[in-house]
Formats: structure tokens, sequence, C-alpha cells
């Protein structure tokens, strides 16, 4: 994976649409409206700003596997309290994929998607083995 890139884009992303995880919401709602449910206890403002936290949060850790597997399995865990199912996790990959490729304009390529998609999986499968588990556990 070509963390520098993966970083770079990130920056370049953030500083042509400062309001990304804004958009990113917009394009979930739109595609898919049952997702509004999930967000009832926090603020949307509030909302924003942890997802944002978590992607600089996730730049910033992208090679150190122990705090993926467990800071985002431990996300995935809590994910699944809320009732997040694992079929929600493709929907957020797509939009998130749809809001960084606005924001980035002309600059984003396909190797750019494979990058962001490739990370989002790498996000998703962590967080889903943190939610597989807390459900076991709990069965």
């Amino acid at each position: 994976m070509n963390v520098a890139l993966l970083r770079d884009s990130f920056e370049l992303v953030i500083e042509r649409q400062p309001q990304l995880v804004t958009r990113f919401y917009a394009i979930l709602f739109q595609r898919y409206p049952r997702a509004r449910a999930l967000f009832g206890r926090n603020a949307q403002a509030a909302q924003e700003k942890m997802l944002a936290d978590a992607l600089v949060a996730v730049l910033d850790h992208i090679e150190d596997a122990a705090w993926f597997r467990s800071t985002l399995g431990a996300l995935g865990a809590k994910h699944a309290t809320y009732g997040v199912t694992e079929e929600m996790y493709g929907w957020v990959g797509e939009c998130l994929l749809v809001a960084l490729a606005e924001a980035a304009g002309e600059a984003w390529s396909d190797e750019l998607h494979q990058l962001w998609a490739g990370a989002y999986g790498a996000i998703a499968g962590a967080m889903l083995d943190g939610a597989r588990g807390a459900v076991a556990r709990a069965a």
C-alpha cells in the first residue's frame, strides 16, 4: 500500500473540500436513507467530528497492525451495538469513495480509487472482525 500517496491524497481532498465528512453523510443518506435512523444518538456536527477524527487517526496509524486490530476492532464491536450491519460497511465504503473522488476532482485516478478502496477494505475488515467477535461473545 502506498501510504505516502494515501496521506497526500487525503491532504489534497481536505484542502479542496474541508467539509468532506458533511458531504459523505449527505451522499450516504441520499443513497441509503435507512442509515439515517442509526444516527439519532449524536448531533450531526458531533458525528461528523468523530468520523473526521477517526479518518485522521487511521491515516496516522495505517502502518501499525496492532493499532488497527485493537482500536478498529473495538470500534466495530461498538458499532454492532448500534445496529450497524455488515451490509452497511459496503454502503459507507461506496459513499466515502464518491465523496473523496468529488473532492479530488481531476486529481482522482484509478490508482487513487484502488488505493482508497484497499484502505477502506482494511478498515472495514478490522471493524467487522471486532463486530463479529462482539456478537459471538453476546450469543
